[in-house]
C-alpha cells in the first residue's frame, strides 16, 4: 500500500487550520489538488474577476509545487464557476494565458454558488509527478 502525504504549503497553513482539510493529498507519483479559488493568503475573497481568476490560478499553482509538479503534469481537472456564461469569456482568457491547452481532460460545470459569498469559480484537478 502507498502512503499518503498530506501537502500543505506554507502560505496556506491559516485554510488547513481554519477548514480542516488539505489542499492536496499525494499518493505515489499522483497529486489530488481540492478546489482553489481566488483569494489572499488571508481568506479574502478578491472581488475583481479576471484578478480572482489568476489568484485561483497561482493559488493551484502553489498547491502543485508543493506537491512536486506542475501545470504541465495535471491530466485531469474539473473548475466550478457561478454565473458561468457571463464570466467564461474572462476565465478562458486567463486560463490560456497561464495553464497550456490541451494538455489534460476539462470538465466545466456551472453552479449557484460556492463556500463563499463571491467566489465565482474553484478549480480542482489530479496530476502525476513525471
Amino acid at each position: 500500500m502507498t502512503d499518503r502525504q498530506i501537502i500543505v504549503p506554507d502560505g496556506m497553513r491559516l485554510i488547513y487550520e481554519r477548514a480542516g482539510y488539505a489542499p492536496a493529498v499525494k499518493v505515489g507519483k499522483t497529486l489530488y489538488c481540492a478546489g482553489q479559488v481566488g483569494r489572499t493568503p488571508e481568506l479574502s475573497v478578491i472581488e475583481e474577476p479576471e484578478q480572482q481568476f489568476l489568484a485561483a490560478w497561482d493559488n493551484l499553482r502553489i498547491v502543485l509545487e508543493a506537491g512536486g509538479c506542475k501545470f504541465e503534469d495535471v491530466v485531469e481537472m474539473t473548475t466550478y464557476h457561478v454565473d458561468m456564461h457571463r464570466h467564461m469569456p474572462i476565465f478562458r482568457r486567463v486560463k490560456d494565458k497561464v495553464f497550456p491547452r490541451n494538455t489534460c481532460a476539462w470538465t466545466c460545470i456551472g453552479v449557484s454558488e460556492l463556500a463563499r459569498p463571491g467566489l465565482l469559480v474553484e478549480i480542482k484537478c489530479v496530476a502525476v509527478e513525471r
